[in-house]
């Protein structure tokens, strides 16, 4: 099969696949209407799963058209260390001892607030949290801040637009609130050891003007959530409940915490070494359950299901860079930064900076405006920035039908997005 003809099929499938995104929720819909077929529905409806069944069938389709070792030998050039690590930081930053220290924490701080607990606890996931994600990676920030605020917020008894606009919030901040260093923000680290960009760069450049933009968004957000934060007793004094033990648990220790913890940093610091942070892991799993009495079920299904969303992604945006380069070296400055802003929406933030990466003779004014197009439009879609479906994950169950619609995140993204635009634009 001819190069062209491959280029184009990856292109329609691509294509097919974000459709399948956009409309994963009508399928939950159907699943309840039609429980004859339920499970293969829900199945449809999983929005982890639409990429990794859509690049089985480009697999496939390779297979049959070009020959076996051909979608044999596609497969093993790409890289897939990012969704590997995207579902073993999800494990760890999730696990009770983790949640219970950060929990902790974040209740401290909580009360030392001049506002209720609950407010403040909630301002704080929004905007301090996903701040971190510079220093943890964006996929930690990600996984401890949805599952704190899950209960607060992500409620089946919380309007539905408020949910749609702090996950918009919560989404749009992660992908910013990555880039004050040089090595937390997957669509940086494509770009930073081939533009020189260190993380002095990266903090007087991209970060001051993130952190305003992050902390505006979640302090506007947390003002029309106040009046829906539940106060103490009911879950939000304990920071989100993520400090509570689980039922039949012993007292939780600081030094079973403390062990989580340099689990959870030894992963962070060998985010680019697959070998170290996946034996990590390994190790990670047998002390959890040698010290089982101290866990709460790890949540292997949600990590699992998020890497194999983002390996499908790698395998599907591979086939794009046809199209995708021509089209940002084309643009003017100003154009990049709405080209990759929109792009970024129906792609993934790191791709479009990494083929901005192969660019020869881009002008340092076009680098930035890419960059900043790239992560001020990480919050649109589920599958604008790779935490994005981690955060989905963990929270879609507190929306109607257990499923995030495409629209209303698009909605509830735009807000922040346009403050993000306005802060990297000055």
């Amino acid at each position: 099969m001819e190069t062209s003809s491959m280029q184009t099929l990856g292109a329609v499938l691509f294509g097919l696949a974000l459709l399948h995104t956009f409309g994963a929720k009508f399928f939950e819909v159907l699943a309840h209407r039609h429980p004859r077929h339920a499970g293969l529905l829900h199945l449809l409806g999983e929005v982890e799963v639409v990429f990794g069944f859509w690049a089985m069938l480009l697999l496939l389709a390779m297979a049959a058209l070009a020959g076996g070792p051909a979608a044999l030998a596609y497969a093993e050039s790409r890289q897939f260390a990012e969704p590997m690590f995207v579902c073993v930081v999800m494990v760890v930053a999730a696990s009770q001892p983790v949640l219970g220290a950060v929990g902790r924490l974040l209740a401290g701080l909580a009360r030392l607030a001049p506002m209720r607990t609950a407010v403040a606890l909630a301002w704080l996931g929004l905007g301090v949290v996903p701040l971190t994600g510079s220093l943890i990676t964006e996929p930690a920030a990600m996984t401890l801040a949805a599952l704190m605020l899950a209960p607060q917020i992500f409620r089946k008894d919380m309007p539905e637009w408020l949910k749609y606009g702090a996950l918009g919030v919560l989404f749009v901040n992660v992908s910013i609130g990555g880039t004050l260093t040089s090595y937390a923000a997957p669509p940086v680290l494509m770009v930073a050891t081939t533009w020189h960009w260190d993380t002095a760069f990266m903090a007087s450049t991209f970060g001051w003007r993130a952190a305003l933009a992050v902390l505006l968004n979640a302090s506007v957000i947390t003002v029309l959530l106040r009046a829906h934060l539940r106060d103490a007793g009911a879950g939000a004094d304990d920071g989100a409940g993520a400090d509570a033990a689980p039922a039949g648990a012993a007292p939780m220790s600081w030094t079973v915490s403390a062990v989580h913890l340099a689990f959870l940093a030894g992963v962070v610091y060998f985010a680019h070494h697959p070998v170290v942070f996946i034996g990590l892991f390994l190790f990670f799993l047998g002390y959890t359950k040698a010290y089982e009495h101290h866990q709460s079920p790890l949540i292997l299904k949600e990590g699992l299901l998020v890497g194999f969303f983002l390996a499908g992604l790698v395998l599907l945006g591979g086939m794009q860079q046809w199209w995708l380069q021509p089209l940002v070296s084309s643009l003017g400055p100003t154009a990049i930064f709405f080209g990759a802003l929109g792009l970024t929406a129906i792609t993934d933030n790191a791709a479009l900076t990494y083929l901005g990466s192969l660019i020869s003779g881009l002008s340092e004014q076009a680098k930035y405006m890419l960059m900043a197009g790239a992560v001020a439009g990480g919050g649109l879609t589920v599958i604008a920035n790779a935490p994005n479906p981690a955060g989905a994950a963990l929270v879609r169950r507190g929306f109607k039908d257990g499923s995030i619609g495409a629209l209303g995140l698009l909605l509830g993204a735009l807000p922040p997005t346009i403050t993000a635009a306005f802060f990297f634009l000055l």
